[in-house]
């Protein structure tokens, strides 16, 4: 099963992520993400951020989750390579994202994670969930 494929949408750009249960997702969809941003394969586990975040749902709590993510991107610097999801359920994640202060690696900005098309579903592999991003 593949982690997340790119999605090239009008203006923007997405990616859809896999995984066999809803946490697979969430980590993958980071994953996704970031290597939007950056070539994460270069950055080191050099620093880590706490993230809990609430919602109503897996689909609105996955996008608070990877706004949560940009934004603190965007307050530290820090490209994140690592997702450890200590705990999630439907309605809450709490978890810790490890990378590395970004020194001129970025090949992409994403300035938000938007509800447009916005999708997290059953599928008969596990899971999958898409996301569109404003760049």
């Amino acid at each position: 099963m593949k982690l997340f494929e790119i999605i090239e949408h009008t203006a923007d750009i997405g990616i859809r992520a896999f995984g066999k249960n809803p946490k697979e997702v969430f980590i993958n969809a980071a994953s996704g993400m970031f290597s939007i941003i950056a070539d994460t394969r270069l950055i080191k586990l050099k620093e880590q951020v706490e993230i809990r975040q609430e919602a109503a749902g897996y689909d609105e709590l996955l996008r608070q989750w990877l706004q949560e993510l940009l934004y603190q991107f965007s307050v530290s610097g820090i490209i994140f390579k690592e997702f450890v999801i200590q705990s999630l359920s439907r309605n809450d994640i709490k978890a810790i994202a490890r990378g590395e202060k970004a020194q001129g690696k970025i090949k992409a900005e994403i300035k938000a994670v938007t509800y447009h098309e916005l999708e997290f579903r059953k599928s008969k592999d596990g899971y999958e969930a898409k996301v569109i991003f404003d760049v």
